[in-house]
């Protein structure tokens, strides 16, 4: 099958409902994105699927076949970190640095769909996503980087 995937076509030999996260890493060497729990509470594996952030873990390759998916390593273009990956790095976001692919995947999405967040939706936006390190005011203050806003809740 076809999978269209950080702005070019691979083909893959793979059952149809193989994890998209599988297939991602193993069938075409992006190791960005992260297996934390195979259930989709976690958020490490999260990538976009036509432009909204999808758990890979559970999401069937044969289902997302023929639709725009992006990683992690899809977000920088022409040589230049997208401005989240920026922000994440001028805020010193990461610890382990983990789950911080699918922190950074969710925050693209909620700034593409929320181009201004309040702290209420940045909060409920990242919430599904957890971090063992506990970097959260720090995603929070790069999510507002990014946004253009302040770094601290006015």
């Amino acid at each position: 099958m076809k999978l269209r995937i950080n702005g070019g076509e691979r083909d893959v030999s793979v059952p149809a409902d193989t994890p998209l996260l599988w297939v991602i890493r193993e069938e075409l060497g992006l190791t960005g994105t992260k297996f934390g729990c195979g259930q989709a509470l976690c958020g490490a594996c999260t990538v976009h699927v036509d432009g909204a952030p999808r758990r890979s873990c559970v999401t069937a390759v044969g289902d997302v076949a023929g639709r725009d998916i992006v990683t992690i390593e899809g977000l920088a273009r022409d040589g230049a970190l997208h401005p989240v990956q920026e922000a994440w790095l001028a805020e010193n976001v990461p610890q382990c640095g983990y789950c911080q692919a699918g922190q950074i995947m969710t925050a693209v999405a909620l700034l593409a769909r929320k181009p201004r967040p309040t702290d209420d939706e940045i909060d409920a936006a990242m919430s599904a996503n957890l971090c063992r390190c506990g970097t959260y005011p720090r995603i929070r203050r790069a999510i507002r980087r990014a946004a253009g806003l302040p770094g601290e809740t006015p």
